[in-house]
């Protein structure tokens, strides 16, 4: 049996180790720990990331224009949000649903 690859993330709490392939972080992890409410995580329900995706999108285009947001992040999170809006990475949302 192989040992999963994962990488070592800290936070305030103290070190853990997180997957590597993974897009979130230890606050992530933590959350999916200690608060297991519906035990549904938040990709069961693809129309509500993609509505998520769809406002940080928006939000990332308003803060540029207005100046508070550089170019090239805000390019890079409309990219990831129109990833997302196209169904990928949806399992990457992990938490739970009404957490």
């Amino acid at each position: 049996m192989t040992a999963a690859v994962t990488r070592s993330e800290h936070d305030l709490l103290g070190d853990r180790d997180v997957p590597a392939d993974a897009y979130w972080g230890v606050h992530t992890l933590r959350a999916t720990e200690n608060f297991p409410i519906t035990g549904m995580p938040i990709s069961a329900y693809p129309h509500l990331i993609e509505a998520l995706a769809a406002v940080k999108e928006a939000a990332a285009r308003a803060n540029e224009e207005l100046g508070l947001l550089e170019a090239g992040k805000a390019a890079a999170i409309v990219a990831a949000c129109r990833e997302i809006r196209s169904g990928k990475l949806h399992e990457q949302f992990v938490v739970d649903a009404l957490q």
